[in-house]
């Protein structure tokens, strides 16, 4: 018994320190962003979403480093599940979510490709050094991408109060040096990797004293701890009424974890999991892609009940999880 509190309490104080980490770092990067004057929607997909990411990436990095391939995996898949249903979900039933035309032309298709990309690298069941590399030249692709359009954006007539409203809502200070900004950004990273080592640590060996898998683990337990700061920046960014910086976090996010967080996890070929045509995780992530990519298709509006058909989606596959384990 004193085993299994020891492990919870790993699980919890890594999830909390992520947490933490996560915060000061979206704040200290959303803070910068208010300096250098770049739109929400672009602050939502680049700062927010790299910063929110983090958890994933260490947790992930270091569970593939050090030979917990198939929780590095479970993790990225269960925290895009959990991206699109739960937290693209409650954004919808808190506030209907406006999908802005240049996310539908540019982030959207970009979320598809990373999807089919990760399917098709899984289809023998392990990604390789060399897929590892590539999709880490996918990340630095899409990131300067990412700042081409962000300087093409902070020209727009409206870039100030849109920077002040999308800083507001990541919580970046509302002053402040660069070298303060700078302390709460490298704060906020060792936060991270402390927190993703327990995290680690705690689920394997949770994992081996319960008999269960560490996919399992990874696809459950640690997908929502490392998804914690995701949901909580977007349900504050709803809450205020930035719905729009909500959705660019989703999105980038998911974009993030597959070429960034895949990409260093990969690195030394020992991802593992099953062949994708046979693979239920992965069958589901597919779904619920293609369900978030049908309502961010298109200029338009994700209403209520379209997230409480994310939220049930979410839902339905944890439960699914729970009658196999």
């Amino acid at each position: 018994m004193s085993g299994l509190l020891g492990m919870s309490t790993m699980i919890l104080g890594g999830a909390a320190l992520l947490y933490l980490g996560a915060e000061w770092l979206v704040r200290g990067g959303a803070g910068l962003a208010r300096r250098l004057g770049v739109s929400p929607l672009i602050i939502g997909l680049t700062v927010v979403a790299y910063g929110t990411s983090a958890p994933e990436v260490v947790v992930g990095t270091q569970a593939g480093w050090t030979g917990h391939g198939e929780l590095a995996v479970g993790n990225v898949i269960g925290s895009n599940i959990a991206n699109l249903g739960l937290i693209l979900g409650l954004t919808a039933l808190l506030r209907p979510a406006p999908v802005p035309r240049s996310m539908a032309r540019g982030d959207v298709p970009v979320l598809l490709v990373a999807s089919l990309v990760l399917l098709l690298m899984l289809g023998n069941g392990q990604i390789a050094t060399w897929e590892a590399a590539l999709l880490l030249g996918l990340a630095f692709t899409y990131s300067v991408w990412m700042v081409l359009r962000a300087r093409k954006d902070s020209q727009t007539d409206s870039r100030l109060a849109v920077t002040e409203a999308a800083a507001e809502s990541a919580g970046a200070p509302t002053g402040g040096s660069l070298a303060r900004l700078s302390t709460l950004i490298a704060v906020g990273f060792a936060l991270l990797v402390v927190g993703g080592h327990f995290l680690v640590q705690g689920a394997s060996g949770l994992a081996l004293r319960l008999g269960m898998s560490e996919r399992l683990i990874g696809l459950t337990i640690v997908a929502v701890g490392t998804s914690i700061p995701e949901l909580a920046t977007s349900i504050v960014a709803a809450w205020r009424g930035h719905t729009d910086m909500a959705v660019g976090n989703v999105v980038g996010s998911n974009i993030f974890n597959i070429f960034l967080c895949l990409g260093l996890a990969g690195l030394p070929g020992k991802l593992v999991a099953l062949p994708t045509l046979v693979n239920p995780d992965l069958l589901a992530l597919a779904l619920i892609t293609l369900i978030g990519l049908l309502l961010l298709r298109t200029e338009r509006t994700i209403r209520r009940w379209e997230g409480a058909l994310l939220l049930g989606s979410y839902g339905g596959y944890l439960a699914y999880l729970i009658m196999q384990a």
